[in-house]
């Protein structure tokens, strides 16, 4: 098959049962095109996203059917102010590039928070650190791994 990414590797390192799915990856709309090409709901399949809270670099995780609200994640990271994280901090801290950041194997573990909706599936699927291919692993794992919070991220959802 593929070699191991370092989110796999971490993975199968900790003992974590876990699937990678490959997928023919496009340019832009990484999730979607993901979540489509794999035929998984939207729900399911999580995007990374790198921000500042306050001046540091922190994780989002969230459904690829929805939009992170920065107001939020300043909020369950205990901060003030968000924002995007330049692409190019972004790669530097995790290792990984645009498209295939994930949540796992970082360089260095950052603060994350992981959207509450995790909770409503059995697995949920996050980018296993490359473009066009996906781990698949229980939430509860996820959050185990990364250290995360649980909170409401997504803008305008219930």
């Amino acid at each position: 098959m593929t070699a191991g990414t370092p989110a796999t590797l971490l993975l199968s390192e900790a003992g974590v049962a876990h699937s990678v799915h490959s997928y023919q990856a496009g340019p832009g709309a990484y999730g979607a095109t993901a979540a489509q090409a794999l035929g998984v709901e939207p729900e399911r399949m999580l995007k990374t996203l790198v921000a500042e809270v306050d001046g540091r670099l922190v994780c989002a995780v969230v459904p690829v059917s929805g939009s992170l609200d920065l107001k939020l994640l300043a909020r369950a990271l205990g901060g003030k102010r968000a924002v995007m994280a330049e692409p190019s901090a972004a790669e530097r801290s995790s290792g990984y590039v645009i498209g295939g950041i994930s949540p796992l194997g970082q360089r260095r573990l950052l603060p994350t928070a992981i959207d509450r909706s995790v909770e409503a599936h059995d697995t949920v699927l996050v980018s296993a650190g490359r473009r066009g291919l996906s781990v698949e692993l229980a939430p509860g794992e996820l959050l185990r791994l990364t250290a995360a919070v649980l909170a409401d991220l997504v803008r305008g959802t219930s």
